[in-house]
């Protein structure tokens, strides 16, 4: 589904809020990451190498938005202890969670499942599955000190539908989906925290570099061009929407 086509972001739809965005240090979170200081939040941003997340602070600072916090962290090799003081921090420096958005991927391999190695399989299922659900289970006391508060999983249709090469990622978005899910009925109650996920489609990012080398990356939506439907999902205009897969984009063939 798709975000209401009457809908566009106001000047400070996301004022006041407290936003971690995970691989924040290039494509679309970087650009959402800027996208949403412009609008207002504070962005922690999180991704492996310092030196990216550097230059998304300079951006947001550079364009006036509130000033962001940086977090170093490699999810491929981060223990579940580092999520907790992840968390501890977050809950010390800023009482609360409003948004916590799950973008960072791994590739792994376009290969078939019988060449698949097994140690590139737990590699691409620890960042792009394990590691979600760790933040997710850590950030919880944050995020429900929110009074509305965005969990959001960012998608794939390679996740919504199997296709053959896509090996271990596919089946880490599957999962996530359902991950996003079982989050948003367990938490749809008694909580304030709504759970959803985005396909953002093709864009041209360094992943789908990745995936499709012969492709000419200007025939693609730039990662600066998808992110609206991601502001609407964090702000408030969404509370009371959860459980459900959205596109961020109209139907595109993708090869």
């Amino acid at each position: 589904m798709h975000i209401p086509e009457t809908w566009s972001p106001t000047e400070a739809c996301l004022s006041n809020r407290t936003i971690l965005v995970t691989g924040a240090g290039g494509g679309i979170g970087a650009e959402l990451a800027c996208a949403c200081a412009a609008h207002g939040a504070t962005l922690i941003l999180l991704d492996k190498v310092v030196r990216n997340l550097e230059s998304v602070y300079d951006r947001i600072e550079a364009a006036g938005g509130p000033q962001p916090a940086i977090y170093p962290l490699d999810l491929e090799g981060a223990s579940e202890k580092d999520y907790f003081d992840l968390a501890t921090t977050v809950d010390k420096e800023f009482g609360r969670l409003d948004g916590l958005v799950h973008n960072a991927a791994m590739l792994g391999a376009l290969i078939p499942l019988t060449h698949f190695e097994a140690e590139l399989w737990y590699r691409v299922l620890q960042v792009n599955l394990n590691a979600p659900f760790m933040l997710t289970r850590a950030c919880l006391t944050p995020l429900l000190n929110s009074e509305d508060a965005s969990i959001l999983f960012c998608s794939d249709s390679a996740g919504r539908h199997g296709k053959a090469y896509w090996g271990a990622y596919g089946a880490s978005k599957a999962a996530a989906e359902n991950l996003m899910q079982t989050l948003a009925d367990e938490l749809e109650t008694n909580t304030r925290v709504r759970v959803n996920s985005i396909d953002p489609g093709p864009v041209a990012t360094s992943l789908r570099a990745l995936a499709y080398p012969g492709e000419n990356p200007q025939r693609r939506p730039q990662p600066a061009d998808v992110v609206s439907p991601f502001l609407y999902l964090l702000s408030g205009d969404s509370r009371g929407v959860t459980g459900r897969q959205f596109e961020a984009q109209q139907a595109i063939p993708s090869n």
